[in-house]
């Protein structure tokens, strides 16, 4: 297999960053106040971000995808619950990101929402066609225009606009520690992903540690972009911003290919996924799948608040990915040997009802953290307890 090189990573992700999803999520930092708002993005990208570059560390190692390194602490059927899930949650990602990037490119050019999601859906498909190794540069172009029309809308956003601008439209401040788990939410919702990339990178921990970087740093630029945009503007809308600045067709280009690059991700992590569940099942035919069922989904669908949507996937994911970096980098054990690891099972199910309980209440530093922190410390304890036995069925 052709192996990816660090800079190629470092593009994959730096296309992952510049999205759609990432700017309207930053509008719900606007009631904070430009500082409180970057600091609650910047805290939450640092707890999100070092869980990201350890699960990505994991698969660069062993050279398993994402929900292979699962099975190596759930067994080998035990994992399959969590390949189930992340296919779900990546059909849900697929289906949100085209319905949003559809929604912010018909406010430039009204032909309806629909015909944009047929486009996007089309464009996404010729990037799993394609193919990650293959890519080269075809994403060194979509990256470049990315990067100069994302400084444009910085510019017109924080060097036009006033700071002085009504925030009201984007309802009540909320807390910092639910505006920390927010921003957790999103470098958190690439952990059962992030494998599936620096697997096959040439050098695993250069590429894992580029990857994450690149994500954190763009990712939190978009949050800010978002915020910024709702403060200096009064306007969440990304598209009525561009329109407004005149950028029309500049404006059509970035809303569609940050939409295709960061989507292309979803569509092929899902399909890598599954085939966790069966090696009958061929990656790149389930993306295809995918994208086609996220593309109906996105024209039947309405979209508008993933909020609690992101909080789900933090609830399901943190827990497992904590049961993961014990096995991998305290205890150093793997239950491959066995068919489901009852015990690692019972440690994320604690952790999966405790994260839901920590969601009510109000933690400076959000859900994530205290329930990855307690979650390693109880699967650590349980192993230390419980008699020792042979890791196989």
């Amino acid at each position: 297999m052709k192996k990816t090189s660090t800079f190629q990573n470092g593009l994959i992700w730096f296309g992952a960053g510049v999205s759609i999803a990432e700017i309207l999520t930053g509008t719900y930092f606007a009631p904070l106040g430009m500082t409180k708002g970057i600091l609650a993005i910047v805290v939450g990208h640092i707890i999100g971000c070092a869980l990201f570059f350890f699960a990505g560390l994991i698969g660069g190692r062993t050279g398993l995808s994402a929900m292979e390194t699962v099975k190596m602490s759930f067994g080998k059927r035990g994992g399959l619950l969590f390949a189930f899930l992340n296919v779900l949650q990546l059909v849900g990602w697929t289906a949100i990101m085209i319905y949003d990037g559809a929604l912010a490119t018909n406010g430039i050019f009204d032909t309806g929402a629909w015909v944009w999601c047929l486009v996007i859906g089309v464009l996404i498909l010729v990037w799993i066609l394609i193919g990650i190794t293959n890519l080269g540069w075809v994403n060194k172009i979509a990256m470049a225009a990315l990067f100069i029309l994302t400084l444009v809308l910085c510019k017109v956003i924080f060097f036009d606009g006033n700071p002085g601008a009504d925030t009201s439209a984007f309802g009540e401040a909320m807390s910092f520690g639910a505006a920390v788990e927010l921003a957790v939410a999103m470098p958190l919702s690439w952990l059962p992903l992030v494998s599936d990339y620096t697997r096959e990178a040439q050098k695993p921990f250069a590429a894992t540690l580029a990857s994450t970087l690149t994500y954190g740093l763009v990712s939190c630029w978009m949050y800010i972009i978002g915020m910024g945009a709702a403060i200096y503007t009064g306007e969440g809308d990304i598209a009525l911003i561009m329109v407004k600045a005149g950028l029309g067709i500049a404006a059509l280009v970035i809303l569609i290919l940050s939409t295709v690059t960061t989507t292309f991700l979803d569509a092929w992590s899902a399909g890598i996924s599954s085939e966790s569940l069966s090696k009958r099942l061929s990656g790149k035919w389930v993306a295809v799948v995918v994208t086609v069922i996220g593309t109906a989904a996105a024209i039947l669908f309405p979209m508008d608040d993933i909020t609690d949507f992101l909080y789900l996937i933090g609830s399901v994911f943190a827990p497992m990915i904590a049961v993961q970096l014990a096995d991998n980098f305290i205890l150093k054990r793997s239950s491959l040997g066995l068919a489901f690891d009852w015990v690692n099972l019972a440690v994320w199910l604690a952790g999966f009802a405790l994260y839901r309980w920590l969601m009510t209440v109000d933690i400076p530093v959000g859900s994530t953290l205290p329930d990855m922190l307690l979650t390693m410390a109880l699967c650590a304890a349980v192993r230390k307890l419980l008699p020792k036995r042979p890791a196989h069925d």
